[in-house]
């Protein structure tokens, strides 16, 4: 095992990797940048370092400032958490190269799957089924008006790199092709260095299911259900559940056993996400996410697995902690992202809670780094904390998520807390009949303040 953690993250999911870290006996080293010290991630570790200021690029991101860190405090291993560095093949190859463990997945593994085009050659090479779709990068030309044509428009365009709906246009016909491929193009040259691009089917009202796996390198992979991640603004999820109100048993013993089936050929290590989109009773790729997910609470939730400990135990040269058939899933979990964000608009609202006070309660979990008098910063994402509902069933889960929505204060600054009383309250959400456009209808049409 480890005896030293430095986490190379910041919020809720450096304070849950710190949780994880103390239950397993191992120190922990927090990295923070000026805008974060009084966090109470680095109130509660046993050590700290400042690494800079607030800009990520000069703290966060700073991967000479995060090796100083290592070798100030002597940590043996690092957890990048979600974001930042957690899907970089060369902050992973850094680190071994200095004799340090990263808590992941192997860096050819992260750099496969982070290239969304031969993330899908992959894909379809183990047998996951894929979205109908160019085999690579395509251009505004004949061949890409040949492709499209094949696969029918609708065609979905989008940036072979990067992901959180960046680099996305929808091809609805013919004349809307070129402009399509050229803006997507311009926006992920923008975001993430590469303007390469390429084409998928559109499907027109899509659930997104993705199923979690754990991996322990050496051919050992089971997974662990499915979520459902359906309801998203702008390619961005706002709530998360499982298992989902569409899938089957069967199904997700299907899908669930090729996804596994694929990571022990791969031999992957860790956790994983691998998402798809379903329609009509079938799945299809879109996606691997080489990393911890911010929904991982609603897994946790039913299969009493904690993913955080498990992904630092088998980065360690632990074994997996269960087999396939010994993982059951009880009852139902539902994760809402509560933001600080204006609950129409969206836009940010960085300040300084006034008041706070989470719900509480049985089945009800609450993953925060925010405190009644913290300062959310304006220099990173306006999350405020995960609320989590467990209940023996989806109908109670829903009861439960009621009742928590109508409990938990956060003053100060505005939060989605509205949105998520209005949804909990919506027929469509209470029969589970939404797809990945839902939301965004709902908001267009105006949102009722809950």
């Amino acid at each position: 095992m480890f005896d030293k953690i430095l986490i190379a993250n910041r919020g809720e999911i450096a304070l849950r990797v710190l949780r994880a870290c103390k239950e397993l006996g191992i120190a922990t080293v927090a990295i923070h940048s000026t805008a974060d010290a009084d966090a109470m991630h680095v109130r509660l570790a046993d050590e700290s370092v400042c690494i800079g200021p607030p800009p990520s690029k000069d703290s966060y991101l700073n991967v000479p400032a995060l090796l100083a860190a290592c070798e100030i405090t002597g940590a043996d291993a690092v957890h990048p958490g979600y974001g930042f560095l957690s899907e970089n093949a060369r902050f992973a190859e850094i680190l071994a190269d200095h004799n340090l463990h990263f808590i992941g997945p192997k860096a050819e593994h992260i750099r496969l799957m982070g290239d969304k085009i031969e993330a899908k050659k992959t894909a379809k090479r183990l047998g996951i089924p894929v979205v109908p779709g160019s085999d690579g990068a395509v251009g505004p030309d004949d061949d890409a008006m040949a492709i499209a044509q094949a696969i029918g428009f609708p065609v979905l365009v989008k940036a072979a790199a990067g992901g959180g709906g960046r680099g996305m246009k929808v091809a609805h016909t013919a004349d809307d092709l070129a402009l399509a491929i050229s803006t997507a193009g311009n926006e992920a040259k923008a975001a993430f260095g590469d303007a390469s691009v390429y084409l998928e089917k559109y499907l027109q009202k899509p659930r997104h299911i993705e199923i979690q796996i754990l991996g322990d390198g050496r051919g050992g992979a089971i997974h662990l259900g499915e979520r459902d991640c359906s309801l998203q603004r702008r390619h961005q999820k706002v709530w998360e559940e499982s298992p989902s109100p569409v899938i089957s048993a069967e199904a997700r013993a299907r899908i669930g056993g090729i996804c596994a089936k694929a990571m022990q050929d791969m031999q992957y290590l860790g956790v994983g996400t691998i998402e798809f989109l379903y329609e009509d009773g079938e799945f299809y790729f879109i996606e691997m996410n080489t990393r911890i997910q911010v929904e991982h609470p609603v897994t946790e939730m039913i299969t009493g697995i904690d993913l955080v400990l498990e992904q630092i135990r088998i980065a360690a040269g632990g074994d997996l902690p269960v087999t396939q058939d010994e993982i059951t899933l009880n009852g139902h979990a539902i994760e809402c992202r509560v933001n600080a964000e204006n609950p129409v608009t969206f836009r940010p609202s960085p300040g300084k809670i006034a008041r706070y006070h989470p719900p509480g309660g049985l089945g009800i979990r609450i993953d925060s780094a925010v405190f009644q008098g913290y300062t959310i910063p304006p220099y990173y994402d306006s999350l405020v904390g995960k609320l989590i509902v467990h209940g023996k069933t989806r109908g109670e889960c829903l009861m439960r998520l009621r009742r928590a929505l109508d409990e938990m204060v956060v003053d100060g600054v505005e939060t989605t807390l509205p949105l998520f009383r209005a949804l909990v309250r919506e027929p469509s959400i209470i029969d589970g009949d939404y797809h990945i456009h839902w939301l965004e209808q709902y908001l267009a049409s105006g949102v009722p303040q809950g």
